[in-house]
């Protein structure tokens, strides 16, 4: 079996996360929810960031698999990174093409990173926390010491 170090994240960590995910989408959606903008380029706003979260959950959940050995085909990890892309490139082209003051482009700019980057935070805390309780803990060589065995849970 494999050792690997495996820390879990800490309750401030995982309540920093959760706070900038909640921060970030709630940001973005009440600056749509006040824009004077059609109702059409809202929705196109508002799809962009849930296609970009969920893309970026999906990458990190790839990325992840395959740094502890879970098989992960080369289509998925591709078309994980092309959707990633596409959504931040769409927001760009969308923002670039709007007739809003800079300061809301910037908004809105941040607003989606902030989103994306606590998607992938919280997403990596879930991962780490369900990975906690599966160790199994045996003595080691000396007394007082021990060494964490991860168990892999079979398909």
């Amino acid at each position: 079996m494999e050792q690997k170090t495996n820390q879990q994240p800490s309750n401030a960590f995982i309540g920093a996360s959760w706070a900038a995910l909640l921060i970030g989408i709630s940001a973005f959606n009440i600056g749509l929810w006040n824009a004077s903008m059609e109702l059409n380029e809202k929705g196109y706003y508002f799809t962009v960031l849930m296609f970009g979260l969920f893309s970026a959950i999906s990458v990190q959940k790839a990325v992840r698999d395959q740094m502890e050995g879970i098989p992960v085909t080369s289509l998925y990890y591709g078309i994980a990174w092309f959707t990633t892309v596409l959504s931040i490139v769409l927001l760009v082209i969308g923002l670039w093409n709007a007739g809003l003051e800079r300061s809301e482009k910037g908004f809105y700019g941040m607003a989606f990173t902030l989103s994306l980057f606590a998607a992938i935070a919280v997403q990596k805390n879930t991962r780490d926390s369900k990975a906690a309780p599966m160790e199994e803990r045996k003595p080691a060589d000396k007394p007082g010491e021990t060494t964490l065995t991860y168990v892999q849970r079979k398909p």
